[in-house]
């Protein structure tokens, strides 16, 4: 029986495709699959889909909503589960040689999740691993991923990076989008806003290249006769100190701003607008090289914190 560590190794640094078609054969159909990975239907079928026309053979027979592995299937499926129970002798060993004690891992992060979040993640698991160097570059959500992508980068923290077979999204979470507003606002007192009322205020607007700016957009684009847009910036923080000091209107996830909220120097109401109800807190990685030992240790530890920490979050 394999160790959960070293499953949850191999699940990383074997390819999407592999891994993909392993949870489908053992789910017996894509939606399963997905939910075990984390990840959406469409992005297994797509790997499943790929690994088939690289092999030349149909991997399996699907009947209705549920997928029968056929005789080429079977055979990819021993073969997987061999390599799988061979690497956990594998990862004994290197544990044995190397200890964890080297080795680099490079984050490209948001800056909301650079400010509060990737601090306590990386701390902690620099406390197991002291001999590993972090190097973290904070970026804007596309710049992130693209990092990834471009192998610049081992693990990515964005929101809402693009559909590409180049990035695997790993981890993926929804998190509210509000309006950030001093308590003596006058929208303050509002359960939730839609932008049309927002925007009848000074506000500040994230730059484009930020997520939440591509989405605000979509909305701006339906509104005809209202525009105060108060200043425009690529810094999350600098907006918050703006609402602060100077009653505007910011934007952004619950994600970053825990200080202000819990002080009560803002307050956070939800946007009602379509697409405007949550951002997608993604993980990403490459599905085109597979991750090496430090960079792969950083990344389960991650996951596990972001699970453990984001409802803490959401419940605020």
């Amino acid at each position: 029986m394999r160790s959960g560590r070293a499953q949850d190794l191999s699940r990383n640094l074997y390819s999407p495709a592999m891994r993909y078609f392993l949870a489908a054969a053992e789910a017996g159909s894509i939606r399963a699959a997905s939910r075990e990975l984390n990840v959406a239907s469409s992005a297994v079928n797509r790997q499943i889909l790929w690994l088939e026309e690289a092999l030349g053979l149909q991997l399996f027979e699907r009947v209705g909503r549920r997928l029968r592995l056929s005789q080429a299937g079977e055979l990819l499926l021993a073969h997987i589960r061999r390599t799988y129970s061979d690497f956990e002798g594998t990862v004994a060993e290197l544990d044995a040689l190397k200890g964890l004690r080297r080795g680099t891992v490079s984050i490209a992060a948001v800056e909301s999740v650079a400010e509060k979040l990737l601090p306590s993640i990386i701390s902690d698991f620099r406390k197991s691993y002291p001999g590993i160097h972090v190097n973290v570059t904070v970026s804007s959500s596309r710049e992130a991923a693209r990092k990834v992508e471009a192998a610049e980068a081992d693990v990515g923290f964005t929101f809402d990076p693009p559909e590409t077979s180049a990035l695997t999204l790993a981890f993926q979470h929804e998190v509210a989008i509000g309006a950030l507003m001093k308590p003596d606002h006058p929208l303050a007192g509002e359960p939730s806003l839609c932008l049309h009322d927002c925007l009848k205020y000074p506000v500040a607007l994230p730059a484009e290249g930020l997520s939440i700016r591509t989405r605000i957009d979509v909305v701006r684009n339906r509104i005809h006769g209202v525009s105060r847009t108060y200043v425009e910036a690529n810094s999350l923080r600098l907006m918050r100190a703006l609402a602060r000091e100077d009653n505007v209107i910011g934007f952004q996830t619950l994600i970053g701003c825990e200080d202000d909220l819990t002080s009560g120097a803002l307050v956070f109401i939800p946007l009602s607008d379509a697409p405007l109800q949550a951002d997608k807190l993604c993980v990403v990685t490459s599905s085109l090289r597979a991750m090496a030992l430090a960079p792969a240790m950083f990344f389960d530890h991650a996951v596990f914190a972001l699970r453990d920490r984001l409802p803490l979050i959401d419940a605020k």
